[in-house]
């Protein structure tokens, strides 16, 4: 009998209960959905369980003591379930837990998961708490000023992240700052192919509830999802954060697409602390990634991957070693060399990646691969940058300053935000004088100016405007027993212009799909196969400057094919490095002695000279490119100048007089900046009522040109002042494009001759000949020359590391034994390879590297034919100032006494070409390309080639005629971009070695980059340990789970003992 009994425990099948809704489990007209029905056929499989689905019938209406009795249950929380009820029938019939169901309370508080989170020493982001007990309750910690919210003390910047405290509420708000363009985006669960809505007027917190105030993390547009089976065994997934565009990617079968990506080691003890700490087996949880670290930003409970044949066999084998561990421990849970369910299991689709012949086909007839895209941008059409200086004796005006400097009589003032500007703005509407005495005429006539500017749009944007205001005089003013100081003058500088127009939003887009279609060869769909796989490692830098942030957003819409608003696209992928793409650095006395000999050279006439003597290279010629006679082409200008602003200064009387009789906003259509960020189309409404185009009105359209006249040459002194030249140049060309309606006569003229004027002074203020070009280019750009050797040899590094893993992955893997000579043997070659460079690995890695985000595909789960190809692409926004510099340390960095003997990187007829092209105007670039050729030794210099290419931008006059499409796009205010020509001879091999030799003397040491990050644990993604260990390589990890030898029967997985899967 006793025997009989043992046979009878041995044959039962264990009982596993699938307590759950059905709207959970349920997939059309199947019993489960898809991952669910899946994981369960392939327990069922193995003959070793038996699975009860309860049902909402009998979950709902039956008693807890009517349930199916199981050894084994799932059960889980959703809409309607009574979860108190499951958590009674756990109580009476004591099966094996996979999740816990106290601890599911938990996962409807934001607050508790945070605070469980924390208590297990999980980074989660920087986050307060504000609690309301009726909605729009004040509180007394709770402050909201327009850039930021404090709670208890602490300060949160925008952008921020709004979450209600409630888990199942998904209404998710992020809201952005005003130098970005302010605005707000709401998140919520996908509806459609919608996962996110952005509302440029909201500016303002919800108040009606309780919420969370948090850190925005900029994550580069990508979301991390991870799926633990129990703490040992971890799956992530990448998908397109809602947070960009808000529209869902989808495959062709409409589900959303995610790639599989590695974890590190980190994220991976994260993911076992999620699971344990929340007592939850099969769990899901966000994870954001944000300059090399990582944060659980939300807890989902019960979650499992979708379309994902491997992870479901992973899943199973996981979740059959959990049961078996708990209720039958006598039986071996070592994993079957062939799985029961391999025979009957469909292929797995393939994604049907078609790749060209390996790239393209290098000079030599080599097949090459793409591994780097790097690229330097000049920002897009703006409007004229303007400035107003006046000194102001006003009251008013005076304890403005002292109100925003902290009362210091004797520091400046910078003003940028609203509420600034706004006390600006009412002070000057006051002191707007209204009388005609002469002396006071032109303090009221930059009054007006001021006021005008500050009263565009409706609101304020500090991205376009700010004032300076710096103390000039004081006195002493007595204050009880003591003497105080108190200014009486002070000086206010207004800075406004250089706003990116809708043509230049056009321009950058444009270029953006371009660069999408047609600088990454054979993928077919471009570039955004590569990206949306995760093999695209992507990052954009941007100035400080709100023209080139804007260019840089507008380029990124169209490079990734995203929608919406550029506020959130700005936010999410563009990281700005002021001191690598802004200002002159030390260069300002370099260049001040080349505008001394600039102006010599156009006003005296002197004959140009070669500075090494050969006639046939033009370019080497002291001032190359000053047109013949140019000193009597100055008259010409001065005098144009002065038609074009009487024009406009009677264009400017007409509506001043008009202002008199009524408000502006009645003859100006109100023009909103903020919601114009995301235009690229002309404002047709103030075209037809024969307004300027954008935001400027006629009163400040008079400023800038009277300006100009003023500035361009000093009758009293009879003085030309020569750096007035481009910003003649750049009015003329603005206005025949976004002003031509206006019909100004002579302007066509004025643009000619300024047009020849500018062709001289603006590539000779960066150096009169080429060796003080290139000394003042290695200074301008020095930190930009030096972050860009890093990203080549960042490149390098991981195509080496690339290419050893696969040839590691060829070989033989089938024990650990194996799997750690592979191991001990990659060790041996880092070091050695440490060793012989000598400390240059220290040169390869910075701040950047280290801090980046990283998403590497899974090759394990990824459906896709190439997994290991990467390619890197390193985005860099400025201004013209860069541009030039730039290109003149690579045309003439040869001259360099170091470098005696070598060539120019740059060949003969492109230095020809660019001495022609003069202006590397609006949306110009220059491209370095990094191929690989797979076919050489790894040591061959010729492993690694650079193609470097330059477009002059959108550089055609706005009179072109001959020119069709420039015609058409004449009409909506846009000139086209130039595409990209050539630096080098066909033929030319330009070796990465050789390129790093000729560019190194005028690049910032790596060393002198901020020192790197590197999060505790981090070791990298191309260690072999990261790929040889995963669960995904059966032979080389499930071979050797063991069988326990314990016989307790445990209440849920946490005390079972089971052996590391990951």
């Amino acid at each position: 009998m006793a025997e009989r009994k043992e046979k009878d425990d041995v044959d039962r099948k264990i009982t596993i209960g699938v307590c759950v809704m059905e709207k959970k489990v349920k997939c059309g007209l199947e019993v489960f959905s898809a991952p669910m029905g899946q994981i369960l056929e392939r327990l069922q499989a193995f003959g070793e369980f038996e699975i009860i689905h309860f049902g909402d019938r009998v979950i709902l209406e039956e008693p807890v003591e009517r349930w199916p009795i199981c050894d084994c249950l799932i059960a889980f929380h959703s809409s309607g379930y009574p979860l108190e009820k499951a958590e009674a029938y756990a109580a009476l019939r004591k099966p094996f837990l996979v999740n816990e169901l106290e601890q599911q309370h938990l996962l409807h508080d934001r607050r508790k998961v945070y605070e469980c989170l924390e208590s297990f020493g999980i980074p989660v982001p920087r986050y307060a708490l504000v609690n309301r007990e009726k909605p729009y309750q004040d509180l007394d910690y709770f402050v909201e000023e327009e850039d930021f919210v404090e709670v208890h003390g602490q300060r949160f910047g925008k952008p921020f992240v709004e979450k209600p405290i409630h888990g199942d509420d998904h209404s998710i708000m992020i809201y952005y700052p005003s130098s970005a363009g302010g605005g707000m985006k709401e998140l919520f669960r996908k509806v459609g192919n919608r996962s996110s809505e952005f509302h440029p007027e909201v500016r303002r917190v919800r108040r009606e509830s309780s919420y969370i105030y948090e850190e925005f993390m900029p994550t580069g547009g990508t979301d991390v999802k991870v799926y633990t089976v129990g703490p040992e065994y971890a799956h992530a997934e990448a998908r397109k954060s809602p947070v960009v565009d808000g529209v869902v990617m989808r495959n062709p079968d409409g589900k959303e697409v995610r790639y599989p990506v590695l974890l590190t080691p980190n994220e991976k003890q994260m993911a076992r602390e999620v699971c344990i700490a929340f007592r939850q087996g099969v769990c899901g949880f966000d994870l954001l990634r944000c300059e090399g670290r990582s944060y659980v930003c939300d807890v989902n409970g019960w979650s499992f991957v979708k379309n994902s044949y491997k992870y479901y066999d992973d899943a199973a084998c996981v979740l059959r070693k959990m049961f078996l561990d708990a209720k039958a421990p006598h039986l071996s849970t070592a994993i079957p060399p062939i799985l029961p369910w391999k025979v009957n299991e469909p292929a797995q689709p393939s994604e049907g990646l078609t790749r060209q012949g390996s790239g393209i086909i290098g000079s030599f007839g080599q097949a090459e691969e793409l591994r780097c895209v790097i690229a330097i941008v000049r920002h897009g059409d703006r409007t004229p940058k303007q400035k107003v200086k006046l000194k102001v004796t006003e009251e008013k005006l005076l304890n403005i300053m002292l109100k925003y400097n902290g009362g210091r009589p004797r520091a400046e003032t910078k003003l940028k935000s609203a509420v600034q500007l706004q006390d600006l703005l009412d002070a000057t509407r006051i002191l707007v004088p209204h009388t005609s005495e002469a002396e006071y005429i032109e303090h009221a006539e930059k009054l007006r100016q001021v006021k005008a500017v500050l009263e565009e749009g409706g609101h304020f944007s500090g991205i376009y405007r700010k004032v300076q205001l710096k103390p000039l005089k004081w006195v002493k003013v007595s204050k009880g027993d003591t003497e105080e100081e108190r200014p009486i003058e002070a000086l206010m500088v207004l800075k406004y212009g250089g706003v990116l127009t809708h043509a230049g939003r056009k321009q950058a887009e444009e270029l953006g799909r371009y660069f999408r279609n047609n600088m990454y060869p054979g993928e077919g769909t471009g570039l955004l196969r590569l990206h949306s796989t995760y093999r695209h490692d992507l990052k954009i830098y941007s100035s400080d400057e709100g023209r080139v942030q804007m260019s840089a957003a507008a380029f990124a819409k169209g490079l990734l094919d995203l929608e919406g608003q550029l506020t959130p696209i700005l936010v999410s992928l563009v990281s700005k490095d002021s001191s690598m793409l802004d200002g002159l650095d030390n260069a300002s006395t370099k260049m001040e002695e080349a505008k001394a000999r600039l102006k010599e050279l156009l006003t005296s006439g002197a004959k140009l000279v070669q500075t090494n003597g050969s006639s046939k290279k033009p370019w080497m010629i002291d001032g190359a490119g000053i047109p013949p006679k140019a000193s009597e082409l100055l008259p010409k200008l001065v005098k144009l100048t002065k038609k074009v602003t009487e024009q406009v200064r009677l264009l400017a009387k007409d509506e001043d007089e008009k202002l008199t009789e009524t408000t502006s906003y009645d003859v100006i259509p109100p023009y909103d900046q903020a919601k114009a960020l995301g235009k690229t189309n002309i404002d047709v409404d103030r075209i037809a009522a024969g307004l300027p185009c954008g935001s400027e009105g006629f009163l400040l359209m008079y400023a800038r040109w009277r300006k100009l006249e003023r500035d361009l040459y000093n009758e009293r002194k009879e003085r030309y002042d020569i750096t007035q030249i481009p910003d003649v140049y750049d009015s003329c060309k603005y206005d025949l494009l976004h002003n031509a309606h206006l019909n100004i006569e002579g302007l066509d003229e004025l643009f000619k001759v300024a047009q020849l004027l500018a062709d001289g002074v603006i590539p000779n203020e960066y150096g009169i000949n080429p060796k003080q070009k290139l000394k003042i280019g290695s200074k301008i750009a020095r930190r930009l020359l030096g972050k860009i050797l890093i990203d080549l040899r960042n490149t390098r590094e991981e195509a080496i590391n690339v290419a050893d893993l696969k040839s590691q992955c060829c070989q033989d893997t089938s024990s650990i034994a194996v799997v750690k000579e592979h191991r001990d043997h990659r060790q041996k070659n880092e070091d050695s390879r440490r060793t012989s460079l000598a400390g240059e690995k220290s040169k390869d890695t910075d701040d950047d590297e280290d801090k980046e985000i990283k998403y590497r595909l899974d090759p394990k789960y990824a459906n896709v034919r190439t997994p290991e190809r990467h390619v890197r692409t390193r985005l860099y926004f400025t201004s013209e100032s860069h541009i030039h510099s730039l290109m003149n340390v690579l045309r003439y960095c040869n001259l360099d006494g170091s470098l005696k003997g070598e060539g120019s990187l740059i060949c003969d007829s492109a230095l020809e070409r660019l001495l022609k092209t003069k202006e590397l105007d609006y949306m110009s670039y220059i491209v370095l390309r990094m191929f690989e050729n797979t076919e050489v030794n790894l040591e061959d210099p010729k492993r690694y080639r650079i193609e470097m290419t330059f477009s002059r931008g959108a550089d055609l006059s706005p009179l072109e005629q001959n020119d069709l499409k420039a015609s058409s796009l004449h009409q909506e205010h846009t000139l086209p971009i130039n595409g990209p020509e050539r630096l080098q001879e066909i033929g030319a091999y330009l070796t990465l070695e050789k390129m790093e030799k000729m560019i190194r003397p005028f690049a910032m040491p790596a060393e002198d980059f901020p020192p790197p990050t590197i999060p505790q644990g981090f070791s990298g993604y191309f260690k072999s340990t990261g790929v040889l260990e995963r669960l995904g390589d059966r032979n080389c990890s499930m071979v050797h789970a063991t069988t326990t030898s314990s016989t307790t029967t445990s209440r849920s997985f946490l005390s079972v003992t089971r052996d590391s899967f990951v």
